[in-house]
């Protein structure tokens, strides 16, 4: 406890200058709440709470326990832990607390004693369970049997009251008071027990305390019925009277009880018990020899805590009659308490220029010892300039003398010695170190005569606005700087809630959020204060600027936005252009230009008709009105301010294009039932219309990159240089035909910007044109073979001699010329000497200009001839790419510049690079027809011959 107190005295570092002592008293009752008030101590000992915050006022207590605590800013004791008065003072009444109020700057100390008063709060109870009896039954009525009293810790009315025995047929009670104000409960035979008749039964004790409500506690009694037991122990006294020193051991016996039994035999065997109406600590602390009756000490005993005990014996024989004793015990005190130096209030440092008298320390002494044992004197054994005086018995102040000099001594150790009236004396020190501080005489100085700052509307609570700093010229504590917000108000509210200041750095914070609207500008005071004893202090001017935010959006005026009923501007017909309909009012409670504000048309039935004026609202028409116009037109204006971000309004005005009233009233009947525009409707149809074009104009980007990709294909095979190798598809097989044909075929086809749609493919080699057969073209081809021979088959018994086109000179043909012929779209090329029974053109005659002749038309080519014309083209190609373009079969055949396939845009052409003079072609000779093997069955081939396909 006393290093606690050292450590709590560092804190007070004020000076002293005069005591002054007074003395309060409160009473409370019990198991107060924690926080409940005690009393108002400034108000009763006629103190200002400014001196209860300027001394540190603080409880002070010898116990480590606080029970009661005081606030400096009311005044008020408060109870700081829950009291239960029977742990503190268990029977002693008064139950008191006795504490100390300290006051320091000057320091002073007051007394304080708070009484607390009992409650009921808590039952009687015995110690055993059960008490347990045997009784002769020879037991004369009037016999006595001592029972085990009943406890309460409680005090007054609230303690043991009464007891009652139930049933009440054999035995009644007798209480006897005790020298300390108990009674011992007895129980007394009202007629004899026949054991006989019942060998045992059960009683039931209760007890009774005073309080409201009345609390009790109960044990049964349990009796058996013994055989004749006449005589009961005689103690040789009633009453046993011993002392004991304190620092007795444990084991020393204390006196001897004994007690006789006229009885003979095991009747006469007496045994020797501590009574069950002591206390259980009590108890504890002494032993009794069940044989000797030796009364033995069992721990160690302190004055200081008991000075007195009393012991029921209780002597009880084989027959179970028993008789009691007292035993008095009185503790004797020795001085083994060395006094005690608590360290109440010290002041570490010391203003050179105090005045004699001023109080450095104040110091509590305590001694637990009695009478002299317990009388302490303080005394200071150097020759400094302090000295101890007394101002109570327990309490000592340490102060100067006479005027201290800095210079002469700075500091010093101060060792009191406190020492007790016993024999032998103990004595107790203290060390206290003190030093001399200089004298504050400078006021810290501000940087600036006043300060001026701004902060934007909105702000974030606790953000810093700016800082102030002050400086002081004197040293160490004196020179620290605290800085504190003035008491002020700022529109009837205190400048606290408005800002703070930090008292370290000076920073200042903002604690709320600054509304432009509300309030521009306040301004306050700071004061800088430094550490000194007195403290010096300064303060300065700040003006706090409020700027202004957009946090304000406009306020329509008018129109007046109504829920249930339709306003609505009336416009006649006859309205001219710039007729003006209405005028939106709308304002901004912001300033500047985040209050310009601007009117625009949001949505309106009819956009070309009205118009809003953009600075003024003022709602016009554009054109003439008409007839045609209808009566109902809502229009939205949209009021925006200037700032950024921007806030608008949105106002809504429904405008009657009619001349008269019942008119409109007419056509208004359920205006008001109309649904209004649901905004998440319209952007969900927006969302969908997007989401529409948006697939749409994918798809167009998907198409015509498509066709730019499959025409930049056509015009790169159409373009190309590189050799092609041939393909020859799976439908042609072999007809036995070995080894490599004679001749090779160039093949060069012009098609339409449609040509995609062909299964065609070419490229050029050396100048020369290789056609590829693609197996899905060739079964086109077969297609087309199978409708022609079907349409000849048709003509065949008219004989139709060709089309005039052919009777053209060899060089005009649109035909093949040479000895090979083209037949059908299908590209086979068959010698002419295979295929024809006739002679060749060359020797039947027939010359340039010759006409062809108007027999019947060449048979189809065979599958083992086409196969040839493709493995001729193949090896044309081949040695084309291997000997180069000077390379050229002799029997390579010719065509003219222009082939026709019917039923196709495409055209073939000849290599203009290997025309020769052309022979006329001679008259064909009539063959059988040859049967074309059929195609497979197409979507296309199930179509029927159109005209142009015939032609």
């Amino acid at each position: 406890m006393p290093d606690a107190m050292i450590q709590h005295s560092v804190l007070f570092l004020s000076i002293l200058v005069h005591i002054a002592r007074g003395q309060v008293s409160y009473s409370i009752p019990e198991e107060m709440a924690k926080g409940s008030m005690v009393g108002n101590i400034a108000q009763d000992l006629g103190l200002d709470l400014q001196r209860l915050k300027s001394g540190k006022a603080r409880i002070y207590t010898r116990d480590s326990t606080e029970y009661i605590e005081l606030n400096r800013n009311t005044g008020l004791l408060l109870i700081r832990e829950k009291m239960d008065r029977e742990s503190l003072c268990a029977k002693t009444t008064p139950c008191a607390l006795h504490l100390q109020m300290i006051l320091e700057n000057p320091m002073e100390f007051y007394t304080i004693t708070i009484e607390i008063t009992d409650i009921n709060d808590n039952a009687p109870s015995f110690q055993k369970k059960d008490f347990r009896f045997e009784i002769s039954e020879s037991a004369v009525a009037g016999a006595g049997f001592m029972l085990g009293r009943a406890f309460d810790p409680d005090v007054g009315t609230n303690g043991l009251q009464s007891y009652s025995l139930k049933p009440t047929d054999k035995f009644r009670l007798e209480l006897h008071s005790q020298g300390d104000g108990s009674k011992n409960v007895e129980m007394i035979l009202q007629r004899p027990l026949d054991r006989e008749t019942q060998s045992s039964f059960t009683l039931l004790l209760e007890a009774f305390d005073g309080g409201d409500p009345v609390l009790s506690g109960t044990v049964q009694i349990h009796i058996t019925v013994l055989d004749i037991n006449d005589n009961a122990p005689v103690f040789t006294q009633r009453v046993y009277k011993t002392t004991i020193t304190e620092n007795a051991l444990k084991d020393t016996v204390l006196t001897v009880v004994s007690a006789s039994d006229a009885d003979e035999g095991s009747n006469s065997v007496v045994t020797y018990y501590i009574s069950d109406t002591m206390d259980s600590n009590v108890a504890d602390m002494f032993l009794v020899n069940e044989k000797t009756g030796e009364l033995i000490l069992n721990s160690l005993v302190d004055y200081e805590k008991v000075s007195h005990y009393e012991l029921n014996i209780q002597a009880k024989d084989q027959g179970g009659l028993t008789n009691a004793c007292k035993v008095i015990i009185d503790v004797l005190d020795i001085n083994d308490n060395s006094p005690s130096i608590n360290i109440v209030s010290n002041s570490n440092s010391i203003s050179e220029g105090s005045k004699s008298g001023t109080v450095v320390a104040m110091l509590n002494v305590d001694d637990l010892d009695s009478g002299v044992n317990g009388q302490v004197q303080c005394f200071i054994s150097e020759d400094i300039p302090f000295a101890i005086t007394s101002q109570s018995s327990s309490f000592f102040s340490l102060q100067t003398e006479q005027e201290l000099d800095r210079e002469r001594e700075s500091e010093y150790n101060i060792s009191v010695i406190c020492t007790d009236e016993g024999v032998p004396a103990l004595s107790s020190s203290v060390s206290l170190r003190v030093q001399i501080s200089d004298v504050n005489d400078n006021a810290p100085v501000f940087e600036k005569t006043n300060y001026e700052a701004c902060v934007v509307e909105n702000n974030t609570p606790g953000v810093s606005i700016f800082s102030v700093k002050a400086s002081d010229t004197d040293w160490n504590q004196n020179a620290r700087v605290s800085y504190i917000l003035e008491d002020s108000t700022v529109n009837g509210v205190s400048v606290s809630s408005y800002v703070s200041v930090q008292p370290d750095s000076g920073v200042m914070t903002a604690m709320r959020s600054f509304d432009y609207e509300t309030l521009k500008h306040f301004h306050f005071r700071v004061k800088a204060q430094d550490g000194g004893s007195p403290p010096l202090s300064s303060n300065v001017t700040v003006k706090i600027n409020i700027q202004d935010q957009n946090d304000n959006a406009p306020q329509v005026l008018y129109p007046v936005q109504t829920g249930g009923s339709v306003v609505a501007e009336i416009v006649p017909r006859a309205a001219d252009v710039g007729y003006l309909v209405t005028k939106v009012v709308a304002v901004d409670v912001d300033s500047g230009q985040n209050a310009w504000l601007s009117y625009k048309l949001q949505k309106a039935t009819d956009r070309a008709l009205f118009e809003v004026g953009l600075q003024n609202g003022e709602i016009r028409t554009v054109r003439q009105v008409t007839d045609k116009d209808a009566v109902k037109q809502k229009l939205t204006v949209v009021v925006e301010d200037n700032g950024q971000p921007s806030r608008s309004a949105v106002v809504s005005i429904n405008v009657a294009v009619a001349d008269s009233f019942p008119e409109v009233l007419s056509e208004f009947t359920d205006f008001t039932h109309e649904k209004q525009y649901n905004d998440n409707l319209t952007f969900y149809l927006v969302l969908a219309l997007a989401a529409v074009s948006f697939l749409f104009i994918t798809c167009v980007v998907v198409i015509i990159s498509v066709k730019i990709y499959r025409w930049r294909q056509s015009r790169f095979l159409y373009q190309s240089n590189l050799p092609v190798i041939p393909y020859y598809p799976p439908h042609y097989a072999d007809t036995g035909v070995t080894g490599t044909l004679p001749h090779g075929y160039n093949y060069e086809v012009c098609m339409t910007t449609d040509s995609r749609k062909s299964d065609c493919k070419f490229s050029t080699l050396g100048g020369q044109s290789v056609l590829v057969v693609d197996p899905s073209f060739t079964e086109t081809m077969q297609h087309t073979i199978k409708k022609n021979n079907d349409l000849e088959s048709e003509t065949s018994t008219l004989q139709k001699p060709p089309n005039s086109d052919w009777r053209f000179p060899p060089n005009q043909r649109p035909g093949p010329s040479g000895q090979h012929r083209f037949h059908t779209l299908q590209q086979r090329w068959t010698p002419y000497e295979k295929s024809r029974a006739g002679v060749r053109p060359d020797e039947a005659g027939a010359g340039a200009g010759v006409i062809a002749g108007t027999g019947p038309w060449p048979n189809p080519p065979t599958e083992a001839e086409q196969l040839q014309a493709l493995m001729a083209a193949a090896n044309a190609s081949e040695a084309t790419a291997t000997l180069g373009p000077r390379y050229n079969l002799q029997y390579g055949p010719e065509y003219r510049q222009n082939v026709y396939i019917p039923g196709s845009t495409a055209t073939l052409t000849a290599n203009p690079q290997q025309q020769v003079p052309q022979q006329a072609l001679p008259p064909p000779q009539a063959l059988p027809p040859a049967e074309v093997p059929k195609a497979a069955q197409t979507p296309a081939s199930k179509k029927k011959p159109t005209k142009k396909d015939k032609k």
